[in-house]
């Protein structure tokens, strides 16, 4: 999972059909990838805006 979430952090269109099979090998399913995708991106672009607006300056 953690790989997965550095890859969609660090370029999201680099994400292959590959990752999302590793995950369910791993015991997460469509709705457990859907969440962590949505949790992490989130987590990406709400630091990012943090980031442009100086926040903790």
């Amino acid at each position: 999972m953690l790989d997965y979430v550095v890859q969609l952090t660090r370029d999201a269109t680099r994400i292959a059909p590959s990752h999302h099979t590793r995950l369910r090998a791993a015991g997460f399913d469509d709705r457990g990838i859907l969440q962590i995708t949505l949790i992490a991106s989130w987590f990406n672009y709400i630091n990012r805006v943090a980031d442009a607006l100086g926040v903790g300056r």
